[in-house]
């Protein structure tokens, strides 16, 4: 529960203009389906987006952020957690901004043809 209090937090802060209308996409791990998190979610008014069962192709980080991420920091020894801390940071940073609105757009279509599959795993 504390790392969603700390998101919802968070987008008040950074994104103020879309803090009463954000949407959480998570996919529907146990974790994230328990009665728990839906009760926290649904009493902090955090509206969820919802998710066929286990859907690994429509989540962005799996497609997109992951293997950016793993591609740039690859080979490289960092000794400390605040190193490695930094290093995923600025790789994050070096990321343009077009290159997270096509993730988002790849991401709609992959929704899409989900949706049009019936939700079957393609």
């Amino acid at each position: 529960m504390e790392v969603l209090k700390r998101l919802k937090t968070r987008v008040a802060r950074v994104r103020p203009e879309i803090a009463n209308t954000w949407v959480l996409q998570h996919d529907n791990v146990p974790s994230h389906a328990s009665l728990l998190v839906r009760e926290f979610l649904e009493k902090q008014t955090v509206a969820t987006l919802p998710q066929p069962p286990y859907s690994p192709d429509l989540a962005p980080p799996n497609f997109f952020l992951f293997p950016r991420l793993k591609s740039s920091l690859k080979g490289h020894h960092f000794g400390t957690v605040k190193n490695v801390q930094a290093a995923v940071t600025s790789a994050l940073k070096e990321i343009p901004v077009q290159d997270f609105q096509a993730s988002y757009d790849a991401w709609q279509n992959c929704w899409q043809q989900c949706i049009d599959a019936q939700q079957c795993y393609f």
